[in-house]
Order: C-alpha cells, then sequence, then structure tokens
C-alpha cells in the first residue's frame, strides 16, 4: 500500500508539471511572447517601453530561465496580474472557484444518489418495466447535448413557464430557497449526463454481484431478499460508483465552463470564458493551473479510495 501511495504520489506529481510545460509552452509559441501581455488596444507603443516590459516580465532571458522564473512564482501563489482589470489573477480565481464548487458539489448529489437509487432497481426488477424505462433514460441522458438541454430548460422553465430564473447565482442576501432555485437548472444541466452513467455503472455492477457465488449461497441459507439487496449485494456493488464519484466530482469542476456560460454563473469556468475573450492570458493559464491541479488531486484521491474500499485489491 504505502509503494502504491508513493507511485500514485510521484504520478500525480510528474503530471502536474507536465501540466505547468504545456501551459508555459503555449505561451512561448508565438512570434512574440510580448504580444500576450500586451492589450490589442495598445498601438503607438514606443520600443523603450517594450523593452522595459520584455525586461519586467523577463522575456528577454532564455526560455529555461523564464520557465524557472514563472513556475517559481506560482509555487509561491504569484499569477501574475489580470492585464483586463490590473488585479491578481489569484484574487480573481478565489472569488469565482467557491462559485464553482458549490455548482460542482449540487450537481454531484442530484447525480449520484437519483442514479445510483435508479440503477439498483433496475438490476432487481431484471427485464421489467423499471428496466427498460432505467435503461432507456440512461441512453437519453448520455445522448442529449448539454447546450440544447441548458437552451431547452431555459426556454420551457424561464421564459415559457416562469418557474425557475434563468440565469446567474442568488445573492446572498436572499433565501435559501431562492438561492437553490438559481441552482436548479445549470446543477441538473451539469449531472444530466453523469447521473446517466452512475445508473448504468450501478445497474451492471449489481447484476454481476447478483449473480456471485456468494449471494446465491446466502440465498439458500434463507437470507431474506432485502439483506442480500443491501447488505451483500449494494456493499459490494457500491466500489465502482463510489471509486468513479472523485472522477465525475473533477469533471464537474473542470468541465463547467458551457454551463456558466450559459446560465451566466459566476465560476471559474465563466472566468475562464472571459479571459479568452479579453486575450487575457495570465488568468487564462491560472485557470488553467487550477483546472489540472484539481483533476490530478482528485483522480488521485479516487485511486486512493479503491485502495481503501475494495479489500480485494493487493497493490506492491
Amino acid at each position: 500500500m504505502k509503494s502504491f501511495f508513493l507511485r500514485r504520489a510521484a504520478f500525480a506529481i510528474l503530471t502536474l508539471w507536465g501540466v505547468t510545460v504545456v501551459v508555459f509552452g503555449l505561451s512561448r509559441l508565438g512570434p512574440d511572447p510580448l504580444l500576450i501581455y500586451v492589450r490589442d488596444d495598445s498601438y503607438g507603443i514606443s520600443e523603450e517601453t517594450i523593452q522595459q516590459l520584455r525586461e519586467q516580465w523577463g522575456l528577454d532571458k532564455p526560455l529555461h530561465v523564464q520557465y524557472v522564473k514563472w513556475i517559481t512564482a506560482v509555487m509561491r501563489g504569484d499569477f501574475g496580474y489580470s492585464i483586463a482589470q490590473q488585479r491578481p489573477v489569484l484574487t480573481m480565481i478565489g472569488e469565482h472557484l467557491p462559485n464553482t464548487v458549490q455548482l460542482a458539489g449540487v450537481a454531484w448529489v442530484v447525480a449520484s444518489i437519483p442514479g445510483v437509487a435508479l440503477g439498483v432497481l433496475s438490476a432487481i426488477s431484471r427485464v421489467s418495466v423499471w428496466d427498460y424505462l432505467g435503461r432507456t433514460i440512461a441512453l437519453i441522458g448520455q445522448a442529449t447535448p448539454a447546450f440544447w438541454l441548458a437552451i431547452l430548460m431555459i426556454i420551457v422553465f424561464a421564459v415559457k413557464l416562469d418557474l425557475l430564473p434563468s440565469a446567474t447565482k442568488a445573492p446572498p442576501t436572499e433565501t435559501f430557497r431562492v438561492q437553490m432555485l438559481h441552482f436548479i437548472m445549470p446543477a441538473f444541466v451539469l449531472a444530466f449526463d453523469p447521473w446517466a452513467s452512475y445508473l448504468r455503472l450501478t445497474r451492471s455492477s449489481m447484476l454481476e454481484i447478483l449473480d456471485s457465488e456468494f449471494v446465491k449461497l446466502a440465498r439458500a441459507k434463507g437470507v431474506s431478499g432485502r439483506a442480500v439487496i443491501w447488505k451483500h449485494a449494494l456493499r459490494n456493488a457500491l466500489i465502482q460508483p463510489l471509486t468513479v464519484s472523485a472522477l465525475v466530482l473533477a469533471a464537474f469542476i473542470t468541465g463547467s465552463v458551457f454551463v456558466e456560460a450559459v446560465f451566466a454563473w459566476p465560476g471559474i469556468g465563466r472566468l475562464a470564458v472571459q479571459a479568452s475573450m479579453d486575450n487575457d492570458f495570465p488568468v487564462l493559464a491560472g485557470v488553467v493551473l487550477i483546472f489540472g491541479a484539481a483533476y490530478v488531486f482528485l483522480n488521485f484521491l479516487a485511486d486512493m479510495a479503491y485502495a481503501l474500499v475494495d479489500p480485494r485489491i493487493r497493490y506492491t
């Protein structure tokens, strides 16, 4: 177990280092790296000012020196300053990241609990109406484009029926009920595909466990059907959904760009979209680094969870 932990930790660090190399390399692929730090409306800038800017950002140094200087600043928490807003990038990310984490948490609950429950129902009601209904819903969930579902929900529930707010997050001064109403549509759209994945994964795991020898033995010894399902089968079938949950949560955090853009959610995904429109490379680089770090860390937690919850696994 210790050697596995060390290997996975080393792999996570190596992957994160690779992300920093890619981000830095992309910033130096253009003909002049200075262009990503100067706004498009900065015409007429003097040669003396250009040289001062090169010295200020270390662009007159060799590439390996620039990378060491940049990665050292990043490790200190210095992501630079936004070109568009002239504010620290880390401060801007800190203002938007909690909103993304909240949305991801709600979406994870919406995806995991109903998905696992319907997966169990579909498995224990094999070749029944509930089984066919569950598989049909799962197929629809994985085949439905998120952008189409988001626009459809806005048109139906916000415009036509006027039941839900169309966009953005409710101010903290609003009541808990109003704040939850603002979560419904973006969380549902974000959770729709993973919810279907939970259903299919739980169903397949339950079917495999229900056909195993220890379950047949439990039934032969007279254990009640409810105890077989909830105590023996589900407990073992939840291993795969549990270990996938960390990856799903990482996907919610890193894949919320489109949902936040459509629903005007003030999260880190919308910040990335705005930064790309403003040609604000320091902010975009900071967001990509945060996305990469979140995904690597949660993937590492998924590996650790799998090692802890499944005693059949032996890591050497």
